[in-house]
């Protein structure tokens, strides 16, 4: 009878070990995106269009061919689209979230309204600090951890750090691994103090002027999910900015992409 109880426990045990080893594989990335926006951004204009930051459905940054929105649902053949929310916090005007079709791994972008980029920047640099919590509706019932719990965060818009300074920088809050990309331009130089107190790593930023479109996110991701180094990574970026910025050279963009401190 004990041996039997023993077992059964023994049994128990196991599958919670399996199960959490499980959980614990599963890979988040969360994007924040700062929605281009001619108004309230110190940005060069672009058509009235597409530098709307409160119409995600034609932003440069979203809802264009190249924004992440439709480069995930339309250019990459890697992700199935879950879920789609209007408003679904303060300052976000949609959220999209998609499902690796052959890794274990979900991916959260916001669509920040352009007007709330200081907002979009603190967020994201409390997520890769550790300390801004949030979490995604992937079916009607399940949720996934994002923000300070996802693994890879990533920002792609306007450097708004040369806009306005933040009072203070979000401070590491746990000893978790996080991994971040920020495509906005020279992205190093002003994001370099933030990202090293919040104590993740840079696996892509910049060196100077850029389109922060999604391509290179899109490279960068793909590496990243094949395990491949830092350096691999910067690569992988650095083709997919040269693949669609047709008058930029690889090497050209392998110094615009950099990695590490």
């Amino acid at each position: 009878m004990s041996l039997t109880f023993r077992s059964i426990t023994i049994v128990i045990s196991l599958s919670i070990l399996v199960f959490s080893k499980a959980r614990a594989q599963t890979k988040v990335i969360h994007v924040f995106v700062a929605l281009c926006d001619n108004k309230y951004q110190g940005i060069v204009p672009v058509p009235e269009k597409i530098g709307n930051g409160q119409d995600p459905k034609n932003n440069l940054y979203w809802g264009c061919g190249y924004g992440v929105r439709t480069f995930f649902i339309k250019h990459s053949k890697d992700w199935t689209l879950l879920k789609t929310q209007k408003d679904p916090k303060k300052n976000i005007l949609e959220r999209v979230v998609f499902k690796h079709k052959t890794k274990d791994c979900y991916m959260v972008a916001d669509a920040y309204d352009g007007q709330f980029i200081k907002q979009t920047t603190i967020d994201f640099l409390e997520s890769c600090a550790g300390s801004f919590k949030d979490s995604a509706l992937i079916s009607d019932t399940k949720y996934i951890q994002c923000g300070g719990k996802a693994n890879l965060i990533s920002y792609v818009g306007h450097d708004g750090l040369m806009d306005f300074q933040l009072e203070k920088y979000p401070e590491k809050a746990n000893e978790t691994k996080r991994e971040t990309m920020i495509y906005a331009c020279a992205s190093k130089s002003f994001f370099e103090a933030a990202i090293k107190k919040s104590g993740a790593y840079p696996l892509v930023w910049t060196s100077g002027l850029c389109s922060p479109e999604a391509y290179s996110l899109s490279f960068a991701i793909d590496s990243w999910l094949k395990g491949q180094s830092a350096q691999e990574i910067r690569k992988a970026a650095a083709t997919g900015y040269s693949t669609y910025q047709k008058t930029c050279s690889l090497k050209s963009a392998m110094g615009l992409m950099r990695t590490g401190f």
